[in-house]
């Protein structure tokens, strides 16, 4: 996500396709360039991403968005403002953040076993600790209820998105 924002920005200031230079997105992001080479991979298979060919030396290659990359970019630039605004990009960017934000939001208020069959692949471990970071930075609230006329019945524990949240899920859902 913070590679087509930061691809999407550069196109917004120069007015051009002219994409990036690998070594300008790692500093860009301030990201090691082993991470930004796997999610360069990753973004190229899913079409999202090319070398640009018409540029020069293969030992720096430049990156553009596709056309498919050049619908999304907009609202991955968008979704990675309001994240370092909301001062939680570190948690938010990690690997399991948004799908479990994403899911809460469909379901309105989940139980941990109705993210964790939703959420295709997540561990139990991983949702665990993506709801206690969710809800570290306030963008997950964990409540308790009981069901009416069970006053002595267990409570149950529910996930839902915090006001703050609302517009992270708004931007989400678009995508």
């Amino acid at each position: 996500m913070p590679i087509l924002g930061v691809l999407h920005r550069g196109e917004q200031l120069s007015g051009w396709a002219g994409g990036a230079k690998f070594v300008t997105l790692c500093h860009a992001l301030d990201v090691n360039q082993a991470a930004v080479r796997q999610s360069l991979d990753h973004l190229i298979e899913l079409g999202l991403v090319d070398r640009n060919s018409g540029y020069g030396h293969p030992l720096r290659p430049e990156y553009i968005l596709t056309r498919r990359g050049d619908r999304l970019a907009p609202m991955c630039a968008a979704i990675d403002t309001l994240l370092a605004r909301l001062d939680v990009r570190d948690f938010a960017l990690r690997r399991w953040s948004m799908p479990v934000v994403s899911t809460i939001d469909r379901l309105r208020s989940a139980r941990f076993n109705a993210l964790a069959l939703r959420i295709d692949g997540i561990t139990d471990r991983a949702l665990s600790l993506s709801l206690a970071g969710l809800c570290a930075v306030d963008l997950v609230d964990r409540g308790q209820s009981r069901g009416p006329g069970q006053a002595t019945a267990a409570a149950t524990t529910a996930y839902e998105l915090s006001i703050r949240a609302r517009p992270l899920a708004t931007l989400l859902a678009a995508i």
